[in-house]
């Protein structure tokens, strides 16, 4: 255990003692603190809380303050490039991760087991149909889904509604009361199974992989982009001034507008 000494009012560490002992009986000092007279010692000596360092020399601080806070860390100025790019763009690369794609709805029904849902069975360009399950029925009719073209998100991991599981969500506007309900639709041209996208026509040729089920829940990226994606003043659904889009055209509602999309 280390003991103390005084030295006109200095704690020093007993590993320090050899030196100063070899300073108290030679003529000439030691060169570990480089000294040619005793007021050379002072800037020898550096504070620290309560006690003090030997410089050059591998000790501790002496009797330190435990209670004394740690300095904190210097916040490095943000470079110019390092800054975070607009989120309308962020938000946009995001939406690109989710696999939105044109869907055809070939047969509807009333769940049996759930008043407010309807079961879709929907062409979305694989080789059987996905089974899925929407609360549409307070707003849409169920004749008017039989054959309809629809946009559907299709990596949502699947859930299980009432006894039926559902692979995907059919994406549709609403007013903020949530009164009015309408499906997004496509262009009659759109085929099923094409890929739906934010931007202009050349933004389709660089759309990453869309991301799996499992990273879009975890990185909730579907939470992140929705409250973005809007109906403009035409009807048209977009994310900020980016139109979406298939190759046949862009996606609308049927009389929305500056709806939320969802």
């Amino acid at each position: 255990m280390a003991t103390t000494i005084g030295l006109r009012g200095i704690s020093l560490s007993s590993y320090s003692l050899p030196f100063l002992r070899t300073w108290k009986t030679k003529p000439s000092y030691p060169t570990v603190f480089s000294a040619t007279s005793r007021t050379s010692l002072k800037p020898l000596f550096l504070p620290c809380n309560n006690g003090v360092i030997l410089k050059r020399c591998r000790s501790f601080c002496v009797s330190p303050n435990v209670n004394t806070e740690a300095a904190a860390p210097s916040v490095k100025e943000t470079d110019e490039n390092d800054r975070e790019p607009p989120s309308s763009i962020n938000i946009k690369d995001a939406a690109h991760l989710l696999d939105i794609r044109v869907g055809r709805i070939i047969k509807a029904w009333r769940h049996e087991e759930a008043d407010s849902l309807y079961v879709e069975e929907v062409d979305v360009g694989e080789p059987e149909p996905r089974i899925i399950c929407s609360g549409l029925v307070k707003y849409i009719p169920l004749e008017l889904l039989q054959d309809a073209k629809v946009v559907v998100l299709a990596n949502l991991k699947p859930r299980n509604m009432r006894g039926v599981k559902s692979s995907g969500m059919l994406m549709a506007a609403s007013d903020v009361s949530h009164e009015n309900v309408e499906l997004l639709l496509p262009p009659d041209e759109a085929i099923p199974g094409d890929r739906i996208w934010f931007g202009t026509d050349e933004d389709k040729d660089n759309l990453p992989d869309p991301a799996t089920p499992n990273q879009v829940q975890k990185k909730k990226i579907w939470e992140s982009v929705q409250p973005h994606i809007k109906t403009d003043a035409s009807c048209t659904a977009t994310i900020g001034e980016h139109f979406m889009r298939t190759s046949a055209g862009v996606v609308v509602c049927k009389s929305l507008k500056n709806a939320n999309v969802s």
